[in-house]
């Protein structure tokens, strides 16, 4: 089973770059079309040149009734209208074809205010189409060049010579532009942070996934390492065993019959036990000592007397326990003890010549205290990380090391050739040295 702590972090992520990238849309105009602003914007220009077009005819219609020239006005505002109306059709953005239109548009609106200067004041839905179509530098140069119409179709309606009708007009077109170059550059920037904003989620979701990727590695490495470990403390021990004594009882096969049938019915116990083991393996990895119910304590001593009793009087292990617990040890502390004691006998039965060894287990108030010594011919201890060498055999020491470090503890070798071996592993109790996430039973 997953870590919950863990999945619920990956949910807050998750969510968190949906939003992320939710906002990132909206404020680039992608999620639900284009901006709200700019189309209300346009809207409003549209029935404002509508509203000034209609405006200014209805004033030349009852200024100047019956004059020759209004047929033309008439025609003329007219196709205005509808030159105006083709502008959407032809999309929003700065085309040769649109540009074009954007020409036949304005010079139909200057022929009409020659024609009758009312219809100046149609000019401000124009600033905000050449704007919006031109490049900055031709469309300041439109603005300025309706500005003068505006102006010169006011002088004309004008009886004398007014200054607010020479400087209001540009004035008034002069705020405008800057408006509106302000609001086009606030949403060019609007748009490249939100660009930002989406590369950078993007490379969120990249580390996301290279870190998932290289915690799934390391995950996967601890686990073989993990099982390596258990497969070596338990089946190939026992394996080994089986082929020492049934080479044994061959050799004695035919000379001592009774005694080949002690190591046959020895092998057969310790197959059962290995048999028992995989199916632990198989069902949660627990030893099969600490399933049967009597705890770490019954366990190590259980595990003394099958020692002594497969070595045949070549070995004996004692067990000593020492101490109460205050709490009952965790389960995963009770696994890794007991592997630790059946990696370290292994390597006494194995390479020590030990005749005698014991098992001390010592429990204190902030940790417990495991110590294996022997009587054998000793070695003399290399300080050094575990091997990793592709060998079949050399797991013992290392594999007891790991188990160690993973709990937070401490192991101590004291051994020195022809004085026996201390191994003694000591590990903390406190809550903090309990947490690592690798499990070692």
């Amino acid at each position: 089973m997953g870590d919950p702590r863990r999945s619920t972090r990956e949910r807050e992520v998750v969510e968190y770059v949906r939003e992320q990238r939710s906002g990132a849309a909206e404020a680039d105009g992608t999620a639900a079309g284009p901006d709200p602003d700019a189309r209300w914007l346009a809207l409003l220009m549209h029935a404002a040149f509508f509203l000034l077009l209609g405006a200014s005819l209805t004033r030349f219609l009852m200024r100047h009734p019956g004059e020759a020239r209004t047929p033309w006005i008439i025609a003329l505002s007219i196709t205005l209208a509808v030159l105006y109306l083709l502008g959407p059709v032809l999309g929003s953005r700065p085309t040769p074809r649109r540009v074009a239109w954007l020409g036949v548009l304005v010079a139909v609106w200057m022929v009409l205010v020659v024609l009758a200067p009312s219809f100046a004041w149609c000019a401000v839905p124009l600033f905000y189409t050449g704007l919006r179509i031109l490049p900055p530098r031709a469309a300041l140069a439109l603005v300025a060049l309706l500005t003068a119409f505006v102006v010169a179709a006011q002088l004309r309606l004008a009886t004398g010579f007014d200054p607010n009708l020479v400087f209001a007009p540009p004035a008034v077109a002069a705020v405008a532009t800057a408006v509106f170059v302000h609001m086009q550059r606030q949403a060019v920037r609007q748009r490249e942070l939100a660009a930002r904003q989406r590369e950078l989620i993007d490379d969120l979701l990249r580390t996301r996934r290279e870190l998932a990727a290289t915690e799934r590695r390391e995950g996967t490495l601890a686990e073989r390492q993990r099982l390596s470990m258990e497969i070596h403390d338990t089946l190939a021990q026992g394996l080994s065993s089986q082929q020492m004594l049934l080479q044994a009882a061959d050799r004695t096969w035919t000379a001592d019959p009774d005694a080949a049938r002690r190591h046959v019915r020895t092998a057969t116990g310790i197959a059962e036990r290995n048999l028992a083991e995989a199916r632990r393996f198989v069902h949660d990895l627990a030893p099969a000592d600490l399933a049967e119910g009597g705890g770490l304590e019954a366990a190590l001593h259980a595990l003394a007397a099958r020692e002594s009793a497969q070595a045949q009087g070549a070995l004996t292990v004692r067990c000593h326990v020492e101490g109460t617990p205050h709490a009952p040890l965790p389960d995963r502390v009770q696994s890794a003890l007991l592997r630790i004691a059946q990696g370290a006998l292994a390597n006494v039965r194995e390479h020590a010549g030990a005749t005698a060894a014991g098992l001390t287990l010592t429990h204190l108030d902030d940790r417990v205290v495991l110590d294996i010594g022997d009587n054998g011919r000793g070695f003399t201890p290399e300080p050094g990380a575990p091997r990793t060498t592709g060998a079949v055999r050399g797991h013992g020491l290392p594999a007891i090391r790991a188990r160690v470090h993973q709990l937070g503890g401490t192991l101590t070798i004291e051994s020195a050739p022809g004085e026996g071996t201390v191994l003694s592993a000591e590990i903390p109790l406190a809550p903090t040295a309990l947490t690592t996430p690798e499990d070692p039973a």
